[in-house]
């Protein structure tokens, strides 16, 4: 049975999560919102800001091979402060650059500094949950990525309207250091609170409880293990989109559709609370096919790949109607799936590897995610310049996701063994 205080640290993780969760993806939305203000200031082209907007994801990807290997080795306390505490500070600088080549450099340090968060999550999740709980709370963590870019348009373009584009990212800076000061005076890592034998046996579902550390071996051995291929080229398909959506959905409703930045920021939220519904029901179908007897690796497995493959089904007609009401519907539809899809993901790498390495296999999965995503602002960018138009760039996005889904399908079908004591 769990204790009171399991339940409390529970309780107090996945909150500080949650918080830092929304505070990572409101973050990474502002040069999105900020899109047209920015590019009017500054003089840049579509290709340009494409190539701005990936400053982020490129550095952010490339990060994750040593930030698993950072938190399964420090702990996730020390490495996600540390982490919060340099991406609100790149942030906060993005608010006081003069040229375009100081915007980059902040945009790489945030990329940098945020590589921790989902990793983190994961971490925590496979220390503090057991198996059977892990995918309520990782989607309800997870969801963070979407419940962020529907508050966004509203609150970032408010911010943006009162202070200016400049006064928006400091602010947004300032709360970034705070949550990063709550999350290292709250959070505990595992092994530095003494449990109860029972507590011990809650978590780890009975088994013998195994605290050994990660080792370079076993690091460099994930990349021996077909199922550390799936991940890394199944979750390409994941980000491909999300971030598709996520740099490039307010411009695509302004120049594309029409609408007026006020107003293509309240419609935007309809799309982001289709992704939240996703999310969140990623974990609870992930618990509920888990507890009618479908092995965790499988339970995990399935939603993902009905996400993906519908998430390109909606896409497409969006990308072709020329109907507003019914474009709006089918990009919901397809965040609903994608969303479905990474929540899912992520609930997956908890049950993958065992828990000392879950960290590491995490940031794999997330390097590939990132390197497969930096590229989506930047082919939108050329596309837009080329054609004026979005319409190959969601069709590529469609195509990009039915590559991940086969990716999950094709390797993705066993753990990763554990290697005895």
């Amino acid at each position: 049975m769990k204790s009171a205080r399991l339940k409390r640290i529970q309780t107090a993780a996945l909150v500080l999560l949650v918080l830092s969760g929304l505070i990572n993806y409101l973050d990474r939305s502002t040069l999105s919102i900020a899109n047209s203000a920015v590019s009017a200031d500054m003089g840049l082209s579509a290709s340009e800001m494409g190539l701005l907007l990936s400053a982020f994801s490129l550095p952010y990807a490339f990060a994750q091979l040593p930030m698993g290997a950072l938190l399964d080795r420090l702990g996730a306390r020390v490495t996600l402060g540390f982490g919060m505490l340099l991406w609100s500070l790149a942030q906060l600088a993005g608010g006081l650059v003069r040229t375009v080549n100081q915007f980059f450099i902040a945009r790489l340090l945030l990329g940098v500094g945020e590589a921790p968060q989902f990793p983190a999550g994961a971490k925590v999740f496979s220390e503090w949950f057991a198996v059977k709980e892990r995918g309520r709370p990782t989607g309800i963590f997870v969801a963070s990525t979407t419940i962020a870019p529907a508050l966004a348009p509203p609150l970032l373009t408010g911010l943006m309207f009162a202070f200016g584009w400049r006064g928006m990212f400091v602010i947004m800076g300032v709360v970034g250091i705070l949550i990063a000061i709550a999350w290292v005076a709250i959070y505990r890592d595992r092994r530095n609170v003494a449990l109860t034998p029972e507590e011990i046996a809650y978590l780890d579902d009975g088994q013998p409880p195994d605290d050994r550390s990660m080792t370079a071996a076993e690091w460099r051995g994930l990349f021996r293990q077909r199922t550390t291929w799936g991940l890394i080229f199944g979750f390409m398909g994941v980000i491909y989109m999300v971030w598709l959506y996520l740099t490039w959905l307010p411009a695509y409703l302004e120049k594309e559709r029409g609408l007026p930045l006020a107003t293509a920021g309240w419609v935007m939220t309809i799309p982001y609370l289709a992704g939240t519904f996703g999310q969140l029901s990623s974990g609870v179908l992930a618990d509920w096919l888990l507890a009618r007897g479908m092995q965790p690796i499988n339970s995990r497995r399935l939603p993902i790949c009905i996400g993906l493959v519908c998430a390109a089904l909606f896409t497409v007609p969006a990308a072709y109607t020329p109907s507003l009401p019914l474009a709006i519907a089918c990009i919901s539809g397809a965040m609903y799936f994608i969303n479905l899809a990474s929540g899912s993901s992520w609930a997956l790498v908890s049950v993958a590897a065992p828990r000392r390495l879950v960290a590491s296999l995490g940031s794999l999965q997330n390097f590939g995610g990132y390197l497969g995503g930096s590229l989506a602002p930047v082919i939108t960018g050329v596309i837009v310049d080329r054609t004026g138009s979005f319409v190959y760039a969601l069709v590529i996005a469609a195509a990009v996701a039915l590559a991940g889904a086969v990716s999950y399908l094709l390797l993705v079908r066993e753990p990763i063994a554990d290697t005895p004591a």
